[in-house]
């Protein structure tokens, strides 16, 4: 009963996202899928260039009908298009928008604001959320009010499971900017970990927490190997020497000077003897465009699996420029849509749901 189970699978999800959809406060039936058409993403793809329909479209062969006036039925119609799009890309290999590429900014702290009376802002800053074992920990905070602080913070680094400190730091001011900064040692035991920033705010002591981790040294980014096309994908070889044995994920961030073009993704067992994993860009991102020059990878991360259930995942990161390649000839690339006949199969019955309203 495989086509039932998807059917009811496909309705429970939709039924889930059709309530979201309907209770929102911005339901004017101008509804808008993460995942837009390549259309929307890539403007400058020459119209009648050799786009293929959509696989719903070639297994229903259903011309596009005018929306329902039926709220589900709308809803249930356009996720079966905005599906039936999504499923023209491999899940390795994705469109990317600009809004979209800062989400995937993996290693990005985002400051901690903690409000004080009468207006007043208690912020700290880090240079990053994850860090290497042995790495310094730089923290940066400041204070902003008609409040009367003192010249000094202080910094705690505190084992979130045992509650433990693992090292504390006096935060001095700096004369000049006002802010306070010091750094803290991360040369402890990787896992999670909570930093305290302490001051004296009109006479009372105010904490500040946020949260960081310590990852162990995982290995080094060696640059890229040669790029090539096989089977319509440009074939991208990352470097990537391994402290230890094991399963690892690579994401990386497609650009095109300042245009993303695709989020990529591959896993593979690394070791001494193999130390490269590729990456695809498939021809649907690629193929009829105007592209001339130079690729850049940006944004790389890479992720050491757990070797048993409950280990913690670990994460290192490439550097921050990334790396700058010459692709081969792209013309041999053509828009083909990725082939997954369950994933066609899910969008006729999302399809047929759909009809049913």
């Amino acid at each position: 009963m495989p086509g039932k189970a998807i059917l009811v699978g496909l309705f429970t999800a939709s039924v889930v996202v059709g309530t979201g959809y309907l209770l929102s406060d911005n339901n004017n039936f101008n509804f808008d899928w993460s995942t837009r058409s390549a259309e929307q993403d890539y403007p400058d793809r020459p119209s009648g260039s050799g786009s293929h329909p959509g696989p719903l479209q070639i297994a229903a062969g259903i011309q596009k009908k005018p929306p329902s006036d039926n709220p589900i039925g709308f809803m249930l119609s356009t996720v079966a298009d905005q599906y039936s799009q999504s499923i023209r890309y491999p899940p390795w290999s994705v469109p990317l928008t600009k809004a979209q590429a800062q989400g995937y900014l993996g290693n990005h702290y985002e400051p901690v604001v903690l409000p004080l009376e009468n207006g007043g802002e208690f912020t700290v800053t880090l240079d990053k959320f994850r860090f290497t074992r042995g790495e310094d920990i730089l923290v940066v905070a400041s204070l902003q009010g008609p409040q009367v602080m003192g010249h000094s913070l202080q910094a705690t680094l505190e084992n979130t499971e045992s509650r433990e400190p693992a090292g504390s730091k006096t935060l001095e001011q700096d004369g000049q900017t006002g802010y306070y900064q010091g750094s803290l040692s991360s040369d402890e035991e990787p896992g999670e970990y909570r930093l305290i920033v302490e001051a004296n705010i009109d006479g009372k002591p105010v904490r500040h927490a946020s949260t960081l981790t310590i990852e162990p040294y995982l290995g080094d980014f060696e640059g890229l190997e040669d790029t090539y096309l096989s089977n319509n994908n440009l074939i991208i070889p990352v470097n990537f020497s391994p402290q230890a044995s094991g399963f690892y994920a690579l994401s990386a961030q497609l650009y095109y000077g300042q245009q993303p073009v695709a989020q990529l993704q591959a896993e593979k067992r690394l070791d001494r003897t193999s130390d490269s994993i590729s990456l695809k860009a498939h021809g649907t991102l690629l193929a009829n465009r105007s592209f001339k020059g130079k690729f850049q990878l940006r944004n790389l991360q890479i992720r050491q699996l757990p070797a048993l259930p409950g280990d913690r995942t670990h994460y290192a990161y490439g550097p921050d420029d990334g790396y700058e390649f010459e692709p081969p000839d792209l013309d041999d690339l053509s828009d083909t849509p990725a082939v997954n006949p369950e994933s066609e199969q899910r969008a006729a019955l999302l399809k047929q749901l759909a009809d049913k309203f």
